[in-house]
């Protein structure tokens, strides 16, 4: 008999017993199973005990929690949390350095769990703590469990950072900033302070004020990945915390986006910076700017941040955790960020600074280095890397599209102001940051103008899908929406630098994402998996035969083809088709407007057996010898010949096809004829129209039905065959 659904078999532990083995009832109170437990192993004063899970964090069990339990769960009999917590606290009291570092050890165990550590901060043991770490009599084994014990029982939220003082605050800060410091001590201590500061803006103001940046750069820069982390977190924390003027890069002339570094108006928090600007752990700073308000990624760019973490922590031989790549995105987001306010700037035709600013880009973009210089734009920049870079694309946009037809020109500034709409939406540019995203690109930080490179390397990609396209000023909707396809697909590879996203990119062309786009539908239908890709290899002959049929047929209705004279007029008509036996090609001339005549009007007839094989574009008798402009291009396209005997000499039947549909069809059709396979394009998307439409017909009985992967087994062979029925009993 199966016992009830709420007993559940378990074992309960306890040093120097033996175990029990109990069918605990969970419709019965806890505190009855406890003294069960108690009189089994006569053990009086059961309110003194309580259970705990024997592996993991050793939770205490309580009625909240009780439901985890499962059949073959091990538990343990303890000291009940109250007064286990109140005997770790006065631990804490003890005057033995030894007793003290294994009541810590102890507190760290079981910290984590939320009911030991309502016990604890209901008898001030965060206060005890916070005494420890203020007192740093011990920068050893003890200060390093105090600071764990205590960020354990903050993380249960019951206490708010906000009630922390200003003293704790700065002892855990001279933590950070001293030099000859446990390695274990630091990573906790910047731990602390990167809740404080993302918790209380107030305090994150203070530790803002005492933690240099130099300090945490350091820190960075040291082989230690915990300390690495925990000091690009708290960076991060700072820059969240800061407002937007504290933190702007000048995206024209400064920080990551930028070259030089830009300066900003006042801080609250101005005494930092003298402190920041100074000399901390032996590397000697830049100058301190004027203004006691520099801009804090500016000064992090100066300080080379960007370089260091491309090269020493992106491509690092140690593999990137999680909680580095979390950090590293939040850095991408906020740098991205600044470019907000420009992205939300309306365009005003009215405004003088807007029209020196186009007026700037248009010198940047056109004008020699020897013109005069905009105003909008110094010396420096228009001698930089990024100006001639963007003359070069200016000038090569105007150049291809003087080449084009009107129509098929790609409007640059409409293509630009949409790129850069759609980049502000592939890179989330003024989204906030999410809390466990890491999706960061480390080409963004392989170089300073990270964005404004992007741009370039886009521009050329829409130039160029737009010729893929063939595209007019309608099918502009179309051009972006693949271009956003091109660039999405490459960005989600997360290519390590601008060089390979650019060849990525450009190995991305319009057709490539057609397959791409037509092999994800196929994925999303199913039509890809194994079974199914069996029942169209067996349908592919059936289907080819129909074709094959379609083009013979097509050969015999016949086609009207003109005559390429060697002045390249087109001014005469002939008519050729296949006779219904398909036997003889038969062709003569025919007057324009006519009708088209007859089988049995047509005098030349050609004998299928009499050809010897098909020639297609250049191999063509009638095109090999003309040039290479234009129109002969096109010809070629359309041309094909079939060669047969005429006597001893060898001769040929010439075709320029009216259409490229109809060129497939007449090189099928005489493929066909020959035995030899129907090669072109159009036979091609006819195949796949009539799989994917046979292919649905043969499942619309299978609709919502799950095809597995694999064939079920093939069952073995019967042990013997004596299963034969003989029909020459008769029954009675």
């Amino acid at each position: 008999m199966a016992p009830p659904r709420n007993v559940v078999k378990i074992a309960v532990q306890k040093p120097d017993a033996i175990p029990q083995l109990i069918r605990l009832d969970q419709a019965k109170p806890l505190a009855a199973v406890v003294k069960e437990v108690c009189d089994a192993w006569s053990l009086s004063h059961s309110e003194r005990y309580a259970l705990q899970f024997a592996d993991g964090h050793r939770r205490y069990i309580t009625e909240n929690n009780r439901t985890e339990i499962k059949n073959g769960s091990i538990l343990c009999l303890s000291t009940a949390p109250d007064l286990e917590a109140e005997r770790l606290l006065s631990g804490l009291q003890s005057g033995s350095r030894e007793r003290r570092r294994e009541t810590l050890q102890h507190l760290v165990l079981l910290a984590p769990d939320v009911t030991f550590a309502q016990e604890v901060i209901s008898r001030d043991g965060l206060q005890r703590l916070g005494t420890i770490i203020e007192d740093g009599d011990d920068l050893g084994e003890v200060l390093t469990l105090t600071l764990r014990a205590f960020l354990e029982l903050m993380e249960h939220g019951m206490v708010s950072w906000e009630t922390l003082s200003i003293p704790f605050i700065r002892k855990v800060v001279s933590y950070v900033n001293m030099n000859l410091m446990d390695a274990s001590v630091q990573p906790l201590a910047l731990r602390l302070l990167e809740s404080v500061t993302l918790s209380s803006p107030a305090l994150g103001q203070l530790v803002k004020s005492e933690v240099p940046l130099d300090r945490l750069l350091v820190h960075l820069q040291v082989m230690n990945q915990q300390l690495q982390t925990k000091a690009m977190a708290l960076l991060t924390a700072l820059l969240q915390g800061a407002s937007p003027t504290e933190r702007k890069v000048s995206v024209v002339s400064g920080g990551w986006m930028g070259e030089g570094a830009g300066a900003g108006a006042g801080s609250h928090c101005a005494p930092s910076w003298d402190r920041r600007m100074g000399v901390h752990g032996g590397v000697k700073s830049p100058k301190p700017p004027s203004h006691l308000s520099q801009h804090m990624l500016d000064y992090l760019w100066q300080r080379n941040l960007r370089q260091f973490i491309y090269k020493n922590i992106i491509h690092s031989a140690t593999p990137l955790g999680d909680e580095m790549a979390h950090h590293l995105y939040v850095l991408q987001a906020l740098t991205l960020g600044l470019l907000e306010p420009r992205m939300r700037t309306p365009l005003d035709p009215y405004s003088p600074e807007q029209r020196e600013q186009l007026q700037a880009l248009r010198q940047a973009a056109f004008e020699s280095e020897g013109e005069s210089l905009g105003a909008g734009l110094s010396a420096d920049r228009r001698r930089s890397l990024c100006a001639r870079e963007f003359r070069k694309l200016g000038f090569s946009f105007v150049l291809e599209n003087s080449s084009r037809e009107d129509k098929h020109e790609c409007p640059f500034a409409r293509s630009s102001i949409q790129l850069t709409v759609l980049l502000c939406e592939l890179l989330r540019v003024g989204e906030p940051c999410s809390e466990t995203a890491q999706d960061f690109s480390p080409m963004f930080f392989g170089q300073d103008q990270s964005f404004h490179e992007l741009f370039c390397v886009s521009i050329q990609l829409l130039n160029k899908t737009w010729k893929e396209m063939r595209a007019t000023q309608e099918d502009f909707d179309k051009v972006i929406q693949v271009v956003r396809e091109q660039l999405a697909r490459t960005l989600a590879l997360k290519p390590s630098s601008l060089e390979l996203f650019r060849t990525k990119v450009n190995a991305l062309p319009y057709g490539e994402v057609l397959r791409l786009r037509q092999t994800e539908r196929l994925h999303q239908e199913g039509t890809l998996a194994p079974p199914i890709l069996e029942l169209r290899e067996k349908l592919k002959p059936e289907l080819m035969g129909l074709i094959r049929q379609q083009r013979l047929l097509r050969l015999c209705e016949g086609t009207l083809f003109r005559k390429i004279s060697s002045r390249r007029r087109q001014d005469k008509l002939w008519f050729c088709c296949l006779s219904p036996n398909h036997k003889v090609l038969q062709y003569g001339d025919v007057e324009e407007g006519a009708s088209p005549p007859t089988l049995e009007s047509l005098p030349e007839q050609l004998p299928v057996a009499d050809i010897k094989a098909l020639l297609t574009g250049k191999d063509c008798p009638h095109v090999r010898e003309k040039g290479s402009g234009k129109q002969n291009k096109d010809l070629y396209e359309l041309a094909f010949s079939v060669s047969y005997d005429h006597g001893e000499e060898e001769a040929y039947l010439n075709f320029i096809a009216p259409s490229k549909r109809e060129f497939h069809l007449w090189t099928d059709g005489l493929s066909a004829l020959l035995g030899s396979p129907m090669g072109s394009e159009q036979t091609r998307l006819d195949l796949e129209q009539l799989l994917t439409m046979e292919t649905k017909l043969r499942l619309l009985e299978l609709e919502n039905v799950p095809i597995p992967e694999q064939p079920p087994p093939i069952p073995p062979p019967p042990t013997n065959f004596n299963f034969c029925y003989d029909c020459s009993i008769t029954e009675p």
